[in-house]
């Protein structure tokens, strides 16, 4: 979120110039810079021990693409506890390990999405509301399933590049 006034004292941000982050909003009445906010979220390729990879299909997402679990983070919870509770909710599987991979700024919606490999023992789904399909593929499949250049494709591709680490 663009920052228009100080979140302390109201009032109407100014452009200063702030050493080396050049010009940003600031509040003259707080003397101090402030920074623009954004939402942190995850996303995860959960993995199966047969290295098969769970893909859903979000139709509020995309009619076209399948999509990896993904979820907003609870200001309550780790990054590590909301993969746990995202694979759980959307697809019904236990997350028996986790492997941070990278973060990954998404501009367009204003979010931080922090990327996961979530291993599980696979087992039959069960889905939430929100999710229409899902469906085991080989990991190397998985990037020809996903939105080319989109953030699940990228980490997807980061996961099979780096398998014989993390498989």
């Amino acid at each position: 979120m663009k920052i228009k006034f100080c979140p302390v004292c109201g009032t109407e941000a100014i452009q200063k110039e702030i050493g080396d982050e050049g010009l940003m909003p600031y509040c003259p009445t707080c003397q101090m810079p402030l920074w623009d906010y954004f939402n942190t979220s995850i996303i995860c390729a959960v993995v199966n021990e047969h290295e098969e990879v769970a893909l859903l299909r979000q139709n509020y997402v995309s009619t076209t693409n399948y999509v990896c679990v993904a979820g907003h983070m609870k200001s309550d919870e780790s990054a590590e506890e909301t993969v746990i509770r995202e694979v759980k909710e959307e697809i019904g599987q236990e997350v028996d390990n986790l492997i941070y991979i990278r973060s990954y700024p998404y501009a367009k919606k204003n979010l931080l999405m922090l990327g996961f490999l979530a291993k599980v023992h696979k087992k039959d789904f069960e889905l939430s509301g929100e999710v229409d399909a899902v469906e085991w593929f080989p990991i190397e499949k998985g990037p020809d399933m996903l939105r080319e250049g989109g953030i699940a494709w990228q980490l997807v591709k980061e996961i099979n590049k780096r398998k014989t680490e993390l498989l």
